[in-house]
């Protein structure tokens, strides 16, 4: 029988799962709807799981009884407490096999650091920010977002774009271009309907809400704004690298999320940020999805040493990926 390997990656907005064998040739990919348990309940991670492994399965043209190890990373998965209802609703998928879970952010450090340790920051809607070293310790944000002090997604990113144009309405601040872009997007009036309507919730901002547009025509609010954000996120992969004690080391800085997209605004700020504390980090943009890493865990699961596959697994999943939407 072929020994297959199962990665899965829950997200807050959408759920993968990949199929590969233990030679590193991914076969299966699936995706499904949200899966964060935060805001689907447990319940709608079971569905969110099932629905991905069977399209997975069905593309690999394989049988869950030839699984062998399966790596899960799980957004919303932030404490201890959460392990024990995370693997029970794991379980009920079915698996006879070794398997492993961890937050959703493990996944993407496995599947962007050549040693398998090192720092993952994760910008997309929301943030978040963990760490492993080399004797497997891990260290995390908490991943609660702005309760907790933690920034740098788009949507803290447009919050600090709001302030500004609230700042410019109470004349507590200049005049900004993101004010007329706000009520474009949003179709409001003026600016008292757009803040009435943010406020009331009757108008929504998505994605970065065209503060990246507006920084790059020159608007200073707007690029102070993404200064702000790549501030944050860099203080957030500062708090890991002191955890660790990576100060000194020639760290791997994994980055995640449609935010780093964002060039230079972003990017310098964030690394200048980081390379104060880290001199000798490095930066990877993750070219893969990060359930890559998934399979890796599994196969880690199952007692194999995974890291020597990573490049050749990386590289069939783009090449299935791309068979996929030829």
């Amino acid at each position: 029988m072929t020994h297959l390997f199962l990665g899965v990656d829950v997200g807050g907005s959408k759920t993968h799962a990949l199929i590969a064998t233990e030679d590193g040739k991914a076969l299966g990919f699936g995706e499904s709807g949200p899966g964060n348990h935060e805001s689907v309940g447990y319940e709608g991670l079971f569905t969110a799981m099932h629905e991905c492994v069977t399209l997975a399965l069905a593309m690999a043209g394989a049988e869950l009884a030839q699984i062998s190890g399966a790596g899960f990373g799980v957004s919303g998965y932030d404490w201890p407490s959460e392990r024990q209802p995370t693997l029970d609703t794991i379980n009920k998928l079915g698996l006879a096999c070794p398997l492993e879970a961890a937050n959703d952010m493990m996944v993407g450090l496995l599947a962007g650091t050549s040693q398998g340790w090192g720092v993952v920051v994760d910008a997309g809607t929301g943030d978040n920010c963990m760490g492993r070293d080399a004797q497997g310790r891990v260290a995390h944000m908490t991943g609660c977002g702005p309760a907790f002090g933690e920034f740098g997604g788009s949507g803290s990113l447009v919050m600090r774009a709001t302030q500004a144009i609230a700042y410019e309405w109470g004349k507590r601040g200049p005049a900004t271009r993101l004010t007329p872009a706000f009520i474009e997007l949003t179709g409001a009036k003026n600016v008292d309907d757009l803040l009435e309507g943010l406020a009331l919730g009757y108008y929504t901002l998505w994605g970065d809400a065209a503060v990246f547009r507006v920084a790059n025509e020159g608007d200073q609010a707007a690029k102070e704004a993404i200064a702000w954000a790549a501030g944050e996120l860099g203080s957030m992969v500062n708090g890991i690298i002191r955890q660790l004690h990576f100060e000194g080391e020639t760290v791997e800085v994994v980055m995640i999320g449609s935010m780093f997209n964002g060039g230079p605004l972003l990017l310098e700020p964030f690394k200048q940020t980081v390379l104060a504390t880290a001199p000798k980090a490095r930066f990877i943009r993750l070219d893969v999805p990060p359930v890559v890493g998934g399979v890796l865990m599994g196969m880690g699961a199952a007692g194999m040493k995974a890291l020597p596959l990573r490049e050749k697994l990386s590289a069939s999943t783009k090449a299935l990926l791309g068979k996929r939407t030829a």
